[in-house]
């Protein structure tokens, strides 16, 4: 049976890579102990991306995916862009010249 929806947290999920695999989002997030684990969970029907049961461990997941799993709901986010951007510039445009 899937979660209720009543009953669940809601947190964000933040990658800094184009996407993240099922399996290591739910091992990442400590819905799961070992990656073995996350893998049996997706396998026994548990985890749903966007609303559907998702059954491929290996699904890329990006931002604005939403999975729950273990009562737990995470909405992939991208990583913001570093604020300390005027202090990068300095330092390539040094290494430039």
């Amino acid at each position: 049976m899937l979660p209720n929806d009543s009953n669940t947290t809601v947190q964000s999920a933040v990658i800094d890579t184009d996407y993240i695999e099922l399996d290591k989002l739910l091992k990442r997030e400590n819905l799961a102990a070992s990656g073995g684990e996350a893998r049996y969970l997706i396998s026994q029907g548990l985890a749903t991306v966007n609303g559907a049961v998702e059954s491929r461990k290996r699904r890329k997941l990006y931002p604005g995916d939403r999975v729950v799993c273990c009562g737990v709901e995470m909405r992939v986010v991208a990583k913001p862009p570093c604020s300390a951007a005027s202090g990068e510039s300095e330092q390539g445009g040094s290494s430039l010249e």
